[in-house]
């Protein structure tokens, strides 16, 4: 079984100057909706060959690209390394499933539900509980503006550290998407990380790349007192690194790799949404 996906033709406009290819058009709603469950699949691989499975813990969301209440999610109980296009379950905001013959994680839709209803502007979220984040977390400590790509996340980071046990009550839910607010990542004390993005590839690129930039930290410190940008040098970096477009395209390489290397997570269910 081979994707629908194909490389777009046109440039987008970049604050970064590199040649970022544009965002995908499609014709119909369907082969939109495959192509959106086609990369979610994709993301929930990549989190698991990186080690990010904890268990029933971690969940990857992106509204379903006609109707934008409802949000495509990994089903509870499948492992990130197992889990195929047919396995995808679309969820509402009662928490329904409305496609798809899974169970949600209670986690996932309060979550994500919550993130998707208050946040209009983001169209998909990424949470795990990594060995990095839940390390940073429990310092009670953010990214610091040590390196390049740290600085993606100057500003635009949050702490939240009202833990009040296992996210399964929708108030909790509410609570971590207000305090979200506008920044991509959300560092739950005790918790874990949440990355957020206008597309499921800007939000799978953030979650990689807080990991990674919490590990250098955490190395870094370890070793020594790390030097941090001034503001302006942060600014300056966050301004490439930070780029919504590269964070997308970035995404493609690792689209490329999955799809060479478990093409099975593209296996189709038959079951349609109108």
């Amino acid at each position: 079984m081979t994707s629908t996906d194909a490389r777009p033709a046109f440039l987008a406009d970049t604050a970064t100057g590199l040649p970022i290819p544009a965002d995908r058009q499609f014709a119909t709603v369907t082969e939109h909706r495959r192509h959106v469950k086609q990369r979610l699949a994709a993301a929930l691989r990549l989190f698991g060959r990186d080690g990010f499975g904890e268990g029933i813990s971690g969940h990857i969301s992106v509204r379903d690209p006609k109707y934008p209440d409802r949000f495509w999610v990994n089903p509870f109980g499948v492992s990130f390394n197992r889990v195929q296009v047919k396995d995808l379950i679309c969820v509402d905001t009662s928490g329904t499933v409305v496609a798809g013959t899974g169970t949600v994680n209670p986690s996932a839709f309060v979550i994500h539900s919550a993130i998707h209803t208050q946040h209009p502007h983001i169209h998909a979220a990424a949470h795990a509980h990594t060995t990095h984040s839940r390390a940073l977390g429990a310092l009670g400590r953010l990214l610091e503006p040590i390196d390049q790509e740290s600085a993606a996340f100057y500003g635009r980071q949050s702490l939240y550290q009202d833990y009040e046990g296992p996210s399964v009550t929708v108030e909790q839910g509410n609570a971590i998407a207000a305090a979200l607010g506008d920044d991509r990542a959300i560092l739950l004390r005790h918790h874990g990380l949440i990355t957020v993005g206008g597309s499921l590839e800007e939000a799978v690129h953030w979650f990689f790349t807080y990991d990674s930039c919490a590990k250098v930290q955490l190395l870094a410190q370890a070793a020594g007192q790390p030097q941090t940008f001034t503001p302006e040098q942060a600014e300056s970096a966050a301004a490439g690194f930070g780029d919504a477009q590269l964070a997308r395209f970035s995404f493609e390489l690792l689209w490329d790799e999955i799809t060479h290397d478990q093409p099975d997570f593209l296996n189709e269910n038959l079951g349609k949404t109108s």
